[in-house]
């Protein structure tokens, strides 16, 4: 990963008549990641995908792509970029293969040799010469791909992707597009409704709430892997008196009592500090482990529990 911006977006308001779609959006997109845009039902993440691709006029501000605005130098930003906005449209009654020559002739410089590449970069040479209309969902998503990919973008924008995968083929996506930003080093924005995944996918995540930029964080901050301190889970069962006196014990933050035991707040270090007090107390003690708060705490945390979509 670089710390170069491919993707910049400075004060990007969307109004429709007199309807603020989307207000006064900030960030950047680094080289080489794997950003999530995630947000409730009408919070902007396609509204700002369609201004990012020239499918929708900017009200103010503006984006910039590789160093080239996409209002002013559409032609030579929108190069740099592959996009799949909702779904991938493709003529059912040709074979895939068809369809990439099809796409190739309204792009300058796609060879054989070129479609041949993208066709072995999402797996589908063995099913590549049959008819689309025989494809699963998931094969028509990485011929969708392959079609974005063709022309060699910096940029690879996703559109809810994993709509109508099994998991299976949504766990396959998601190590494809890995695959390609390790190497091939492209960036890929992917939005999605499934947490979890997006959790598994991004490096990066955006959390936008009402057209407003809630906040932008790698993964791990976002869900606090990287903190010293962190909630551990002890499977025990202390009474009230032990647990303050844990509570008051050097760098323990908190200690409460829950139906599987008791939670502590501390550092790492601290746990074997702990155990070895609750057994001298004679506590019999069944395990104990971090408890990692998830990408949907977080964003029912910051969102306040509204829908994502």
């Amino acid at each position: 990963m670089s710390n170069e911006s491919v993707v910049s977006l400075r004060n990007v308001t969307k109004r429709i008549g007199r309807t603020t779609i989307i207000d006064n959006l900030t960030f950047d997109v680094p080289q080489g990641e794997i950003f999530g845009f995630l947000g409730p039902n009408g919070a902007g993440k396609t509204t700002t995908i369609r201004m990012m691709v020239g499918l929708m006029s900017i009200t103010k501000g503006e984006i910039i792509i590789k160093g080239k605005n996409i209002k002013s130098e559409f032609e030579q930003a929108i190069r740099h970029v592959g996009a799949i906005v909702e779904n991938p449209e493709m003529y059912k009654f040709l074979s895939g293969y068809r369809n990439l020559i099809h796409y190739a002739r309204m792009v300058p410089g796609v060879t054989k040799e070129r479609i041949d590449e993208v066709v072995r970069l999402v797996k589908l040479e063995n099913r590549i010469h049959d008819k689309v209309k025989k494809y699963s969902l998931g094969m028509r998503q990485r011929l969708g791909v392959a079609q974005a990919l063709l022309h060699r973008p910096s940029l690879l924008i996703l559109d809810e992707p994993t709509n109508g995968l099994d998991p299976a083929g949504i766990r396959e996506l998601r190590d494809y597009l890995r695959y390609l930003t390790r190497t091939e080093g492209i960036t890929v924005i992917v939005s999605s409704h499934l947490l979890s995944e997006m959790e598994l996918m991004c490096d990066r995540v955006a959390i936008l709430k009402q057209g407003k930029l809630v906040d932008v964080k790698l993964i791990e901050d976002f869900i606090g892997s990287n903190d010293r301190t962190q909630t551990y889970l002890i499977e025990a069962s202390p009474d009230e008196e032990i647990i303050e006196g844990i509570r008051s014990m050097a760098g323990v933050k908190d200690a409460k009592a829950v139906p599987e035991g008791m939670e502590v707040i501390t550092e790492r270090d601290r746990i074997p500090d702990i155990l070895t007090h609750l057994m001298k107390l004679n506590i019999s003690i069944y395990g104990a482990r971090a408890v990692r708060q998830s990408l949907e705490d977080r964003f029912l945390e910051m969102t306040g529990g509204e829908q994502i979509g």
